[in-house]
């Protein structure tokens, strides 16, 4: 092999992918790249590291951390349900259902996510009498990231060819038959990648939750820094953990992806 095809190897669409020990070994030059980069920046940073300052605050952001699996995976599911039914309803028949769909995706989208949460809270929650915090912080993050993915749903059903949709209703589905066996499918594989980064914010977005008061992962540790004055000891756990939620993410779509590929 020639150490060109090491660092490119062809891209041709009939040809097999790289082997394992080629991606391995470009992973590993990467991997030590991004190591002596991070070594050179924090040996010039005049910082007296005080680990032992944090440690025995490790149970307060372990429990900040299962916070925010719980908020976020709940907000997640919710929001795939908001997103899907927002989708739809933007390409309904009925006007009223295209009017709220517009409006709902226009005024969220819209506005910050911060002053949403505020709203929300301080003012339509007390006003149904919803107290619970994280009954409210799922919903706040599931009505905020399901416009997102509204138009990221939208995208992919649009993305299917109306020669397809014509040759359906000529077999005989019914509409709910060809969003079923044609549409979706198709979509799926469309909207795959955006999802993936959708879902990924989703998940560092909940670390505005704190301003109601929800003790989460970022409350956690800012409180850590609040007892210890160790400004980085509490805040790079905080970026390792939200990176171990969201690369898992990642990488699951990516199979996904490469499950649902094929010609068209």
């Amino acid at each position: 092999m020639r150490l060109r095809h090491f660092f490119a190897p062809p891209d041709d669409p009939g040809a097999p992918p790289p082997p394992w020990w080629v991606r391995a070994g470009n992973l590993a030059l990467v991997g030590v790249g991004v190591s002596l980069v991070l070594a050179f920046a924090f040996k010039h940073v005049h910082y007296r590291w005080n680990w032992a300052a944090i440690w025995p605050y490790r149970e307060k952001l372990i429990r900040g951390w299962w916070t925010t699996i719980g908020l976020s995976l709940a907000a997640l599911l919710l929001s795939v349900t908001l997103g899907l039914a927002a989708a739809l309803a933007r390409r309904s028949g009925w006007l009223m259902l295209r009017y709220t769909s517009r409006i709902y995706l226009e005024v969220v989208r819209g506005t910050p996510l911060l002053v949403q949460i505020l709203i929300f809270f301080y003012v339509v929650a007390n006003a149904f009498g919803l107290a619970n915090r994280y009954v409210a912080g799922v919903l706040i993050l599931a009505v905020f990231s399901g416009a997102y993915l509204a138009e990221i749903i939208r995208a992919g059903i649009e993305s299917v060819g109306r020669s397809q949709l014509e040759s359906a209703r000529a077999i005989g589905l019914t509409r709910a038959q060809t969003y079923r066996y044609v549409v979706f499918p198709q979509a799926l594989r469309q909207c795959l990648p955006p999802l993936a980064g959708q879902f990924a914010s989703l998940v560092k977005d909940s670390s505005l939750l704190y301003t109601i008061g929800i003790s989460e992962f970022t409350a956690n540790a800012q409180d850590v820094n609040a007892y210890t004055f160790s400004t980085l000891e509490s805040y790079l756990p905080l970026a390792l953990g939200y990176l171990a939620l969201t690369l898992p993410i990642s990488l699951w779509t990516r199979r996904l992806e490469q499950r649902h590929r094929y010609e068209t």
